[in-house]
């Protein structure tokens, strides 16, 4: 096993599977924790340790009074900043160094729609659709871990109907485009309808309708988003929305509201 001074490439990885596993998770034992450390020649315990020291630089951790370990490296804190100044390079350089150190096996990728993957792609084509589902496949597991597998308007938990939502859309803003302060986990039907501006969310992260919405007469909408005027959707325990994202959005896709 290695000892001494992590190196910057160990902490990249770090951080990576920090974004994508719930902070409750962070533990030697995980199976996740204990394949990284693995292939990176540390223990496991070390792994997660490094993983707390991580935490501790985020706010989202830090502001509710946990502190993670509070021994961060300047290196540490390098790679944070790194990570937020450019996460479409840094998850892909993640994944293509961790697939070399598992001796090139693939990873497995899941993302939201997986139906373009069956068609026999070869080339250029085929690498470039590899690496749009490498950044797909971090952005959903950063999501939703950090809302812990539910939806934050309506507490829906399986999987198989939940989206890692982008508050500023893919096409819009392509240096957030995998930065998890951009996303919501939300059942199908919420990320529709937020897609559609039919609902928002104020800077305080609390739910608001558009006009649009509340003149429906169908019984179905009515009961599914007019109890959610003006809650506060279920906090991430890491990577909060970000104002500048939902002010967005208002502007940009909210269909507009006036005062129920």
């Amino acid at each position: 096993m290695a000892t001494g001074l992590w190196t910057k490439e160990q902490i990249k990885l770090a951080f990576h599977l920090y974004c994508q596993i719930p902070y409750g998770r962070i533990y030697g034992r995980n199976p996740e924790v204990m394949a990284l450390a693995k292939v990176i020649g540390r223990t496991s315990d070390a792994v997660a340790m490094k993983m707390l020291n991580i935490a501790s630089l985020d706010p989202a951790i830090t502001s509710t009074g946990r502190s993670g370990l509070g021994n961060a490296s300047v290196l540490d804190r390098a790679v944070w900043d790194e990570f937020h100044s450019d996460w479409e390079r840094l998850a892909v350089e993640c994944q293509l160094l961790r697939q070399q150190l598992d001796h090139g096996d693939p990873p497995e990728l899941e993302t939201e729609n997986d139906s373009i993957w069956s068609e026999d792609f070869t080339g250029e084509t085929r690498q470039v659709l590899t690496t749009q589902r490498v950044k797909q496949h971090f952005f959903r597991r950063a999501v939703l871990s950090s809302y812990r597998g539910r939806c934050c308007m309506s507490g829906l938990s399986d999987s198989r109907l939940l989206i890692a939502s982008h508050i500023v859309p893919w096409r819009s803003d392509k240096a957030n485009r995998l930065n998890p302060s951009n996303g919501l986990c939300l059942s199908a039907i919420h990320d529709r309808a937020f897609d559609k501006g039919l609902i928002s969310l104020t800077d305080d992260w609390r739910i608001i309708l558009s006009n649009d919405l509340r003149a429906q007469d169908e019984p179905f909408m009515k009961a599914i988003f007019l109890p959610l005027e003006n809650k506060q959707i279920e906090m991430p325990e890491r990577f909060r929305p970000e104002p500048v994202f939902l002010a967005h959005h208002r502007s940009d896709i909210f269909l507009g509201s006036s005062s129920p």
